[in-house]
């Protein structure tokens, strides 16, 4: 979505929200400015579908939802979009942002973590949870999962039973088995009968992959 084709208080925050955002990444190409862009056309995806919800309060949330941004394996993992939320309300209250929508973009931050594990109580936070969680799928959400991997340095696959035929699945060790440990359950668990849709679409690629993958991996299915 281009600015221009923005309401005019979307219009008006969104650069805003893009300096706060970008101030605050990290090296995480997993998180960068390019996640929290795709997270917001995918809200206004959903957005369409939902008119009521508020879409200033779901623009803010998208951009700043990785304020604080902790490693997969941080012991504070789980309390990251917490403090994020803490975070973005503060600086957006410095910059004059409508007091009466930042319970709502809290609200949005706060549970759109999946380690977090806390229920959206409003359409935007469900909106919110739902356009992140759409970005770990399809094949932008493929190379992510590789890239985060690496970084958590797990090897690619199992050598000899990369579909755990005979072996519990292992994401940790495994990139390949996060396929099946988490993202798959994702269309599942969205908030929204516009983000499963979604999700279920970009499923099939991640799905159609770990066939593939597998096949050239020299290992029969």
């Amino acid at each position: 979505m281009t600015t221009s084709c923005l309401p005019p208080s979307l219009e008006l925050w969104q650069p805003r929200l893009l300096a706060l955002a970008t101030a605050g990444l990290g090296d995480d190409s997993a998180h960068d400015i390019n996640h929290l862009q795709r997270v917001w056309r995918n809200a206004s995806v959903l957005l369409r579908e939902y008119a009521q919800a508020d879409a200033l309060t779901v623009m803010a949330a998208c951009y700043l939802h990785d304020l604080v941004n902790l490693p997969k394996n941080h012991p504070e993992r789980h309390l990251a979009s917490r403090q994020a939320a803490s975070l973005a309300c503060r600086q957006l209250a410095e910059l004059d942002f409508p007091a009466d929508k930042l319970p709502g973009v809290a609200h949005a931050i706060e549970t759109h973590s999946f380690s977090a594990n806390l229920p959206p109580h409003t359409i935007e936070a469900q909106i919110v949870q739902d356009a992140d969680r759409i970005d770990a799928l399809g094949a932008v959400g493929l190379a992510r999962l590789f890239y985060t991997a690496a970084r958590m340095e797990s090897a690619l696959a199992h050598g000899t039973d990369p579909l755990a035929a005979q072996r519990p699945l292992d994401d940790k060790a495994f990139a390949l088995d996060h396929i099946v440990t988490k993202l798959d359950k994702l269309p599942g668990k969205m908030q929204t009968r516009a983000g499963r849709a979604l999700a279920e679409r970009r499923l099939a690629v991640l799905t159609e992959f770990r066939a593939a993958f597998a096949d050239e991996w020299g290992v029969a299915i």
